[in-house]
């Protein structure tokens, strides 16, 4: 069975997603997590948690944020309330979070997200035995590696089938000193700002770029499309799927690009799924999406040894 994820913006969006036919939304509050459009409180995670459960679907809450002492002092009271509240699995990405689970007896579910670091089996068996429900597959994965991996998965693996891929994250806010440095009336580099990097002598390159509370955050050229390749992720048994709209901005078109794979989910169980369909649907992402950022199928198609 093929599982849907998608990041919501806001409690309306988070209805639209389910109406759409997402199984799981992922929603998070900005402190204790990465790359988050929408930072959602403790009520707003309690009001999407009981809507999704009426209609029998999950909540996933992001708790990977790259954790100081801080963040650790009050993530248990934090993590309790979500417990309270019976979301259905927490993403983390830092031990430490694991451990505080265990030492304060908090029963949530997790799955393991640290992005770009799950890229072998082993450390996916790693993480099934400290309890882990599924992980996220790192975005530099191609599929051939992958074909090594289904044989020997006992958990799920999340793939993220559109949607932007981090590349580099720093602590320091990098692009504020910059434009603080050249001596720049504004030194903001929010997300709502959309600036990019660009390679010398490299015109087609646009690396967007932002600065949150945890740093700087810079994306891959393009962002990630696999709908052409839906097919061939279910016949490997990779059926947990993600749909990232964290620069899709608008949250009708994203939702839009959501029924677009829910129809060629429904096709694929259904056995009606043709290249037709799979173009026309691809077409339909492509007028959805966020104009200027490019799409692709990032490392997908990579043989294994061209990865680097």
């Amino acid at each position: 069975m093929i599982k849907l994820t998608a990041t919501a913006q806001s409690v309306q969006q988070a209805r639209q997603l389910l109406d759409a036919g997402v199984d799981r939304l992922y929603i998070a509050n900005a402190r204790y997590a990465l790359r988050v459009r929408t930072s959602f409180s403790i009520e707003e995670i309690k009001e999407i948690t009981a809507m999704a459960h009426e209609m029998n679907r999950e909540v996933i809450v992001g708790v990977t944020a790259i954790m100081h002492e801080r963040h650790m002092e009050t993530l248990p009271a934090y993590l309790h309330q979500l417990a309270d509240i019976g979301v259905d699995f927490i993403e983390i990405g830092d031990p430490g979070v694991l451990y505080i689970l265990k030492q304060e007896n908090i029963n949530i579910p997790f799955i393991y997200n640290a992005q770009m670091l799950i890229t072998n089996t082993q450390q996916i068996k790693f993480w099934e035995q400290k309890g882990a429900s599924g992980v996220v597959l790192g975005r530099e994965v191609p599929f051939k590696e992958m074909l090594l991996m289904k044989d020997h998965l006992d958990i799920f693996v999340q793939v993220l089938v559109y949607g932007a891929t981090c590349i580099h994250q720093s602590l320091r806010p990098l692009v504020h000193n910059y434009l603080d440095y050249i001596g720049s009336k504004d030194t903001t580099a929010s997300l709502e700002r959309n600036l990019a990097l660009s390679e010398p002598r490299k015109d087609d390159t646009h690396y967007s770029v932002y600065e949150d509370s945890h740093g700087t955050h810079v994306f891959a050229n393009n962002d990630i499309d696999l709908m052409l390749e839906l097919e061939q992720l279910q016949q490997a048994h990779f059926c947990h799927w993600l749909l990232d709209g964290l620069y899709t901005p608008d949250e009708a078109n994203f939702v839009e690009i959501v029924k677009c794979f829910d129809t060629a989910r429904q096709a694929l169980e259904t056995n009606t799924w043709t290249q037709v369909l799979a173009e026309e649907l691809d077409a339909r992402i492509r007028r959805y999406h966020t104009p200027n950022r490019g799409l692709d199928t990032g490392f997908f198609a990579y043989e294994i040894d061209d990865v680097q």
